[in-house]
């Protein structure tokens, strides 16, 4: 049966997504910090990002740019990505964002899908840029590179036309403000449709449980191109008129010195820098004592690591659950929660009803008086729900169906006190002799040994061709480990059949930019070497 949060709903306004961050910018605002440069320390002001987002959208629409038009934005995290991404929502347009490592022909093929008629790039990603734009014939006069390079307009050029911000009428309940891709983990990338409301609601229904405050400092990692970084980072933090410090790329090293010299209070990470700021022992060099609560969301976190983490920095430890097409959060835990286990992604977010379905039947799973539900597919609905999928019926009716339900294909279960807790992904459950073995239970499992830095799971063949769990294990810097040893390990904590029954040895996990285990690069390179 569905079950909704057990937060009260919220009222979630009727506007634009740049109406509800900058249009009411008091006086007080102008002068707060809204972004740091991570590496240069150069800081910009809520008054001045709002001139420059006012300014990129009058640029824009002088350029022949009109609210309906999709633009591409292809760059790391740096103080301008805030500017423009906003800017062309100012246009009235779509931000189809674009991964910063993507390759020209991902880059050509998003182009081609989204329609795109202009593209922002960064100097570092132009060879790339350029071999996208050239596939889909979009010229140097529709390409800007933001810190400038010859032949192409550069951020400062656009600013310094002084064309202003024209007058935009939208409908925030239909009108496109983002095209994200999905991360294609599970199949080819497809164009993810979400509205401003889309975006509105989300942000108004988790900002008052996060417990980000005017006095934050975030630690903008995690890249805005991915719908994570986009609103639980971005625009959460403008809306609270907290202070983003942008880095472009992880490194730990840095990642240590921009939290300790900037003293950031808020870290937004994914399950591997939990890993390293649970296990790696750089993190004892420096003082990270102004930080007081790390979410983890982009992939399941193992509660005992993310305890782990917590007792480390002597924060709060939060952990979420969504997805792109969720825009992209579900449930969270919030900060200020008591009781709520960490090995759960918390309770469903105020104004959205879930359910739990046999993935088998199609039945509905009864919500438990007391005790834990019986494992089953989660499905959503809400205000946060995408349109669908760009020029995609099919796979928008296989995700959303007649009733208006979004199929996550993520296996959970929901306590009586309303915590969802996710198992795994629908399509990467290994079975064993009739038996569904979750990857993500042996990856954290794993990741309790000391020997062991990373870990991932998926199911390999034995001599019959059956499914069997198969462990890649990256080792910790001077362990010694054998494919005995680690099966051996895992054998005294788990019942038979979840058992790893082959290992292999790995100097990395492949991850995606938001951390997600790459699988299919594991499968892939399993199939090449069987």
């Amino acid at each position: 049966m569905p079950f909704t949060s057990p937060l009260p709903d919220v009222e979630i306004p009727d506007v634009s997504l740049y109406d509800l961050l900058f249009a009411g910018l008091a006086d007080d605002d102008l002068e707060r910090t809204a972004v740091v440069d991570g590496a240069s320390g150069a800081a910009t002001t809520y008054g001045a990002l709002r001139a420059q987002i006012d300014l990129v959208a009058g640029a824009l629409a002088a350029r022949g740019i009109r609210p309906g038009d999709v633009v591409a934005l292809h760059s790391p995290n740096v103080p301008a990505f805030v500017a423009v991404f906003h800017g062309i929502l100012r246009a009235g347009a779509t931000v189809t964002t674009v991964a910063a490592l993507a390759t020209g022909s991902d880059i050509a093929r998003q182009l081609q899908d989204a329609d795109a008629r202009f593209l922002f790039t960064v100097s570092p990603l132009l060879p790339a840029a350029l071999e996208g734009a050239s596939g889909v014939g979009l010229d140097g006069e529709q390409i800007v590179v933001l810190d400038g390079a010859d032949g192409y307009a550069s951020l400062r050029d656009l600013l310094g036309e002084s064309h202003p911000a024209p007058t935009v009428e939208i409908d925030p309940s239909t009108h496109l403000a983002v095209l994200p891709y999905s991360s294609g983990t599970t199949g080819r990338p497809k164009g993810v449709m979400l509205t401003h409301r889309n975006l509105v609601a989300n942000v108004v229904q988790v900002v008052d449980h996060l417990d980000v405050q005017r006095e934050d400092k975030l630690l903008a990692v995690l890249p805005f191109f991915h719908i994570y970084g986009m609103t639980v980072l971005l625009n959460l933090a403008m809306l609270r008129r907290a202070t983003l410090v942008t880095m472009p790329r992880f490194d730990l090293t840095e990642f240590l010195r921009i939290t300790q010299d900037e003293r950031c209070t808020y870290l937004f990470i994914a399950p591997p820098i939990a890993v390293a700021l649970a296990k790696h022992p750089l993190v004892d060099q420096y003082d990270l004592s102004s930080v007081r609560a790390i979410l983890s969301g982009a992939a399941p976190l193992d509660g005992e690591l993310g305890a782990a983490v917590g007792r480390r920095l002597d924060c709060v430890m939060l952990q979420g659950y969504g997805m792109t097409e969720l825009s992209p959060v579900a449930q969270i835990i919030p900060f200020a929660a008591t009781g709520i286990p960490l090995s759960s992604v918390g309770v469903t977010i105020p104004n959205v009803v879930c359910k739990l379905v046999d993935p088998e039947t199609g039945a509905e799973i009864d919500y438990p008086d007391s005790g834990v539900s019986a494992p089953g597919e989660l499905l959503v609905m809400g205000p946060n729900v995408m349109v669908g999928y760009l020029g995609n019926p099919g796979a928008t009716a296989e995700t959303i169906d007649a009733d208006g339900w979004l199929h996550t294909g993520d296996i959970a279960t929901v306590s009586a006190e309303g915590y969802v807790t996710v198992i795994d992904r629908l399509k990467e459950l290994i079975k064993y002799k009739g038996y569904q073995v979750a990857p993500a239970e042996l990856e954290a499992l794993l990741l309790t040994h000391p020997g062991i830095a990373d870990a991932a799971v998926i199911a390999g063949r034995d001599a019959e061709g059956e499914e069997v769990p198969k462990a890649f294990v990256v080792l910790q810097a001077g362990a010694e480990l054998s494919e005995a040893d680690v099966m051996a390990f895992v054998a005294e904590h788990v019942a038979p059949y979840k058992k790893v029954r082959q290992v292999a040895f790995l100097d990395v996990v492949p991850k995606s930019a938001s951390g997600k285990i790459l699988r299919k690069d594991l499968r892939a390179a399993e199939a090449v070497s069987a």
